[in-house]
């Protein structure tokens, strides 16, 4: 009886687990109504057509190692290789924030080029650009601000419990943004 119980136990996924599934899932329905919503009003004669910013390329580039090194930090973690833990998620805790900068720099740019992105010279396609890309800079924010807790915690004194639930939760919201990152990333350059 006591083997099967255990058994039971370790199927289950954390409450906490379940609860970050949902919220992906909410968070895909939400960019899959947003991104329908960009087709729909693509079809309009009044669309602008314009380039993205060059910088957007780069933004990408570090979302993508960040994943990386997120990934690596989660497994020295595990193997409790806390220097090098720290180490990794300082770095991904930084390419957080530049990725975020880049995108800053990217919308300067298109109001450089008088793309307005809102107000009353501004065009529908300029401000679902910056609406969609707003939301999901809000969302890595919000991975940022996890990240910048769970380093805290790695710096804060000894680890007296290596339970990597922290690690596993972050790194899988981490993973989502930059994949929900590369495909609004082609939506935008291949499909929109």
């Amino acid at each position: 009886m006591l083997l099967s119980d255990n058994m039971t136990e370790e199927k289950r996924i954390h409450p906490h687990k379940f609860t970050l599934w949902v919220a992906m899932g909410s968070i895909v329905m939400m960019f899959a109504g947003l991104t329908s919503a960009y087709i729909v009003k693509k079809n309009q004669s009044s669309w602008l057509e314009f380039e993205l910013p060059k910088i957007f390329w780069y933004s990408t580039l570090v979302i993508l190692l960040s994943s990386v090194t997120i990934h690596l930090a989660g497994k020295s973690f595990k193997a409790r290789e806390m220097g090098r833990y720290r180490n990794l998620i300082t770095i991904t805790a930084g390419l957080g924030v530049l990725f975020m900068v880049l995108q800053v720099l990217g919308f300067q740019n298109l109001e450089q080029r008088n793309i307005a992105l809102t107000g009353v010279k501004s065009n529908s396609a300029a401000s679902f650009l910056f609406v969609i890309t707003g939301l999901h800079m809000l969302h890595v924010l919000g991975g940022v601000i996890a990240i910048l807790v769970i380093f805290i915690r790695a710096y804060a004194g000894r680890v007296k419990q290596y339970s990597s639930i922290s690690i596993d939760l972050v790194s899988t919201y981490w993973h989502f943004v930059d994949i929900l990152w590369i495909y609004l990333f082609i939506f935008y350059n291949w499909i929109g």
